[in-house]
């Protein structure tokens, strides 16, 4: 019997083309089945994790799926009754126990007693004035080997400084205390001592008035002025009267000019003022005047010295003088 080709090739054709159909039916259930699979993560108590393809939601299903029990003395998380979250996370972990311990005999606290433990704490601000001790200064113009006396130039007066502070009570008690501003309000006035070679020699020293040493002593009594006065030098030959005639030498006062003693000023310096000048502190007199005379050319704001001769008063000149006026 002869086989016809034509029947041949349309059977061959059939059994091709119904491969073809079941290859393709089974490619979409495989990829249908794939796509029902999630990836979802087991951490053990351990530590150690494992990776699963499953297509259960349910916890406890995923667990009992991969063959895993759960201890005594383990949790996990999402609960077993529950779905598996975003995370896509199993985890296992040992349990904790807790245990809240309660006192039998606890003592009850009322809420006025509780607050009554409480502090008060309060701040204020407070102002405070301190006196500033003055300072001693002590100038020491004697010669070596002579006999010396103290004098004191300008008496010490303290300073005034106020003092700002923060201060911290609690329940009234002082608890804290911090400076918040300092201001000077009045500076210290320093105490100024001289000690100087003493005058030996009274007699000389008079001039129709008191001694040096009298004038000294009652401005002791007194707080000085102090001044910058310009000083120049005058002697009896310079005074516009000649030697021996009526007045010559004679101040003011009434009273014989003697060099190192006598000083002519202004009327705002009375006759017998004290002047003390720092620059003759090593003299003969210690720095030590009494305005004894007047000057048509002499203002308040100079003073003339005198000396026995007028070599004297060209060295002296003209100056600028510290002054300490005891009026």
């Amino acid at each position: 019997m002869k086989t016809d080709p034509e029947l041949s090739k349309k059977i061959i054709k059939k059994i091709v083309f119904v491969c073809i159909i079941l290859i393709c039916l089974f490619t979409v259930g495989v990829k249908a089945a794939k796509s029902d699979l999630e990836s979802v993560t087991i951490v053990f108590a351990d530590d150690t994790e494992k990776t699963v393809m499953t297509s259960k939601i349910k916890v406890a299903e995923i667990l009992e799926e991969n063959h895993i029990i759960l201890l005594a003395d383990e949790v996990v998380i999402p609960g077993l009754e529950s779905n598996i979250d975003f995370t896509k996370k199993i985890t296992i972990s040992k349990a904790t126990e807790e245990k809240v311990i309660v006192a039998e005999d606890a003592e009850s606290v009322s809420t006025e007693e509780i607050l009554g433990k409480y502090v008060t704490i309060t701040e204020k601000i407070i102002t405070v004035q301190v006196e500033i001790p003055f300072e001693t200064i002590t100038k020491d113009v004697s010669k070596e080997g002579s006999e010396t006396t103290d004098r004191v130039l300008q008496n010490g007066e303290n300073g005034i400084k106020e003092i700002k502070y923060r201060v911290k009570y609690q329940d009234d008690v002082e608890i804290e205390r911090n400076v918040i501003s300092e201001n000077v309000i009045k500076e210290p006035k320093e105490k100024i001592i001289q000690i100087s070679n003493k005058v030996t020699s009274r007699s000389a020293l008079r001039s129709g008035g008191i001694s040096l040493e009298e004038a000294i002593a009652n401005a002791q009594n007194m707080q000085p002025q102090v001044v910058t006065l310009n000083a120049s030098a005058y002697t009896a030959s310079t005074c516009g009267k000649a030697a021996g005639s009526s007045g010559y030498g004679i101040t003011a006062s009434g009273a014989t000019a003697r060099s190192y003693y006598t000083v002519a000023a202004g009327s705002a310096y009375p006759m017998g003022t004290v002047i003390y000048i720092p620059y003759f502190a090593s003299a003969p007199n210690g720095g030590w005047f009494v305005v004894q005379d007047r000057g048509g050319a002499i203002s308040n704001n100079r003073i003339d010295i005198y000396f026995d001769t007028v070599g004297e008063c060209t060295q002296f000149g003209r100056r600028n003088l510290e002054c300490y006026i005891y009026n």
